[in-house]
């Protein structure tokens, strides 16, 4: 196994079991609760990791069809239960493990192209012009970097979230600080 790959998926486990640790401390209304209007909900959150993690290592290392509502990981405002939300999450994850179990060495400096919905692209580059093409070319080796970085800095606002909605002293990174 590829040391990078593994030592990426270690960390974006440890995140994930933080993500699902934070989900078990709240009930269904606090998951899709905002603290304010320019906030996303846990629940958001949630979507958006899956939604990022298909899209990067899936879709794109994978080679597996472009499937990703983007807008709609923020503006859905309820509806999917937490159990819903943590087998998203988990199945990503089992899907991710064997896209990127699979790969050899070479296969790291190989670029591989990112789809976008249009709509969404416009959205993320605030453009009003027409693309023809809604997409990015990434190195594998950096896209790993990049979407275990995301999945941490999102990880850490679920949980800090959580910390908020619940006042629990609950170590839930399992670190003490």
């Amino acid at each position: 196994m590829i040391e990078l790959i593994k030592d990426v998926m270690e960390d974006m486990n440890k995140q994930l079991d933080r993500v699902e640790r934070s989900l078990d401390l709240l009930d269904e209304g606090l998951i899709w609760k905002r603290l304010n209007n320019s906030m996303n909900s846990i629940g958001n959150i949630c979507l958006h990791l899956a939604g990022n993690e298909y899209q990067n290592f899936v879709s794109a290392i994978g080679n597996q069809p472009f499937i990703r509502e983007r807008s709609r990981e923020f503006t859905t405002n309820g509806g999917i239960a937490k159990a819903e939300l943590i087998s998203l999450l988990r199945q990503t994850r089992s899907k991710s493990e064997s896209v990127l179990f699979a790969l050899h060495d070479d296969d790291l400096s190989r670029e591989v192209i990112i789809r976008y919905d249009l709509e969404d692209w416009k959205r993320m580059h605030r453009i009003d012009s027409p693309v023809y093409e809604a997409s990015d070319i990434r190195v594998i080796r950096r896209l790993l970097v990049q979407v275990a970085a995301h999945y941490g800095y999102h990880a850490g606002q679920i949980v800090l979230l959580t910390k908020t909605l619940t006042d629990t002293n609950e170590h839930i990174t399992g670190q003490y600080h």
